[in-house]
């Protein structure tokens, strides 16, 4: 993968022992494109959080599954592609929460981009999804894969800041036990009001990098 620039390099002695698990996946999602499904993202971006290197990843931001609408996910959790409007409802909180924390003004796209060339995972807990059925893809065998840059991050040297939103982030903790974390509510719509609001997620981990001697990160976004 790394040859054909899905991931980066350092990605791939963490993720050796899965090409078998990477095999049996790219055989699921041929078959189940060759049946008529329609797999989102765009195979050649189902990767594209990995293609920040290992050794470059500052903060991880752990989401769900891609949108599973035609046109809106880019690979990158809580993202989506630049034209989409209206923003997703969770990344409108987050944008919301960091305005609030930052002062840094909402942008009016979702595209997550700048944030992970400057060192930011925004990884998904599945890579895939089927064309309007949310989290359908969230059994079809990404948990190994996940465990392998779970595994990898948590040995690092100089590990991480993990920021865990809501359970189904959470229920990681334990695998990213030397990740400092940042745990609260999900940025949703249903959960934001009881404890993702005035979690000040953003400034806390440029706390924590600052304290292990690292460079904050640079949140803002452009505003076009």
């Amino acid at each position: 993968m790394a040859d054909h620039g899905f991931i980066a390099q350092d990605w791939v002695p963490a993720l050796s022992g899965q090409d078998g698990n990477l095999r049996r996946l790219a055989l699921e999602l041929t078959k189940r494109s060759s049946q008529g499904e329609v797999l989102l993202p765009d195979p050649k971006v189902m990767f594209r959080a990995l293609t920040l290197p290992l050794s470059e990843v500052k903060v991880l931001i752990i989401g769900q599954d891609p949108y599973p609408t035609p046109g809106h996910p880019n690979g990158l959790a809580f993202a989506a592609n630049k034209q989409l409007r209206p923003l997703p409802r969770s990344l409108g909180n987050i944008y919301k929460e960091l305005e609030s924390d930052l002062g840094i003004s909402p942008a009016p796209h979702p595209d997550l981009g700048p944030w992970l060339q400057r060192g930011v995972l925004l990884l998904n807990q599945a890579l895939s999804v089927a064309a309007g059925k949310a989290g359908s893809h969230q059994k079809l065998g990404w948990e190994p894969i996940l465990a392998s840059v779970f595994a990898a991050l948590n040995t690092r040297d100089n590990p991480p800041v993990a920021i865990l939103w809501g359970n189904h982030a959470q229920k990681f903790a334990a695998d990213l036990g030397n990740l400092p974390q940042l745990r609260s509510a999900h940025p949703s719509p249903l959960s934001a009001s009881r404890g993702f609001f005035g979690s000040k997620p953003f400034s806390q981990a440029n706390r924590l990098l600052s304290e292990q001697g690292q460079e904050p990160i640079d949140w803002s976004l452009p505003l076009a």
